[in-house]
């Protein structure tokens, strides 16, 4: 059986996520605003959530259909076939969203669904109470735009960005997907030498790493779908013995500085939980002081925006020393991140390209010097 998947991303990383599913051999790949999707059986479902990179999870979309009323809503929810996902004693919590939309109470829309999805099984069990005592979660999200609504079957659990290896962030965290989009883009393979001199909890740094080793990011945690009856074991433990066996080896030239010595410690932390600590160099160091005598390389960083670590005049003030010492570097490129509207200005240099991209709710650019 095949089954259509929505892979719902940060806004301006959906090519990003599209290019990695047809590498991994996914179906019927279209991006759309916010999401992809694709085709694929249950190995598929195994292999995106173990090795995408910059999606943030992986639905299965169980049906669609027009809901311009509570009750075309519900009669439309009743008739789609639950059954074949949700076990006789499954948990199936509902959440969602409406934009655009008649229906737009966010409870009365989750009482709904909930009461159909209850009435359709209870049916095909042949119940007069869903128990929902069962240990595998179906968590069921809904997204109704301009009175169409499209219902899915989280099989991530906790979002992909959640690799297992940062407990804790810094100050103001990067979120591991959009780190991982970075390094795409600067099409980091692990043979140039790769630096981040605001590397706060190590991110970027960890996610050049897990890049240049093609190691899966899904590889050290668990996912909501592992605890499905339908989804065997074996193809869990397949597919991630199939990703361990495209990792590489060598030696890579991977550094990380941060002005805070809580945070050196916080993202050795982090690469070791990753597994990758022996790859990377992290230092307390000061950016403003950043020197290298070798040509060529990448810096790829987030520094201070000035809205939640510090003042934006402070900010700038990092910035045109940034710039001051990287413009003595030697055929280095750049890819930095930053919501600062006056970023190129205060940075002393205009980049050769911005991609306009959300760090969270925050929208950046992320400032390409080549």
């Amino acid at each position: 059986m095949d089954y259509t998947m929505s892979i719902p991303c940060l806004f301006g990383l959906e090519g990003l996520v599209a290019d990695e599913l047809r590498r991994l051999n996914m179906q019927d790949v279209r991006a759309e605003n916010g999401r992809v999707l694709f085709s694929g059986g249950k190995a598929d479902i195994a292999g995106a959530n173990i090795n995408l990179r910059c999606g943030e999870r992986v639905l299965l979309v169980v049906d669609e259909s027009r809901a311009d009323t509570f009750d075309m809503l519900f009669e439309a929810v009743r008739a789609m076939p639950w059954e074949q996902y949700i076990t006789i004693d499954g948990q199936f919590p509902v959440k969602g969203h409406s934009l655009g939309s008649k229906l737009h109470s966010i409870p009365d829309c989750q009482k709904i669904i909930k009461k159909a999805v209850a009435e359709r099984l209870k049916s095909k069990y042949n119940l007069d109470w869903m128990e929902e005592t069962g240990q595998a979660l179906y968590q069921i999200q809904f997204a109704i735009m301009n009175d169409a609504a499209t219902l899915y079957i989280d099989t991530s659990g906790a979002g992909l960005h959640r690799r297992g290896y940062r407990p804790a962030g810094g100050s103001a965290p990067l979120r591991e997907t959009l780190a991982a989009a970075i390094v795409k883009l600067a099409r980091y393979r692990g043979r140039e030498a790769v630096c981040d001199p605001f590397c706060g909890s190590g991110t970027i740094p960890i996610e050049a790493a897990m890049a240049a080793l093609n190691r899966a990011p899904g590889l050290n945690r668990t996912f909501a779908a592992q605890d499905w009856p339908w989804l065997e074991s074996e193809i869990w433990i397949q597919t991630k013995d199939e990703a361990r066996s495209r990792e590489y080896t060598g030696n890579y030239d991977i550094w990380g500085g941060d002005i805070d010595a809580k945070n050196i410690k916080l993202a050795q932390a982090n690469a070791r939980r990753a597994g990758v600590a022996e790859y990377i160099r992290f230092e307390e160091a000061d950016a403003a002081e950043f020197r290298r005598e070798t040509p060529g390389g990448l810096i790829l960083s987030n520094p201070p925006y000035g809205e939640r670590v510090m003042q934006q005049r402070e900010a700038e003030a990092i910035y045109r020393q940034f710039g001051a010492a990287v413009s003595k570097l030697d055929n280095w490129s750049m890819y930095i991140l930053s919501s600062h509207t006056e970023f190129e200005r205060t940075f002393g240099r205009k980049a050769k390209k911005k991609r306009k991209l959300y760090n969270g709710m925050i929208k950046c650019d992320l400032y390409m010097y080549y």
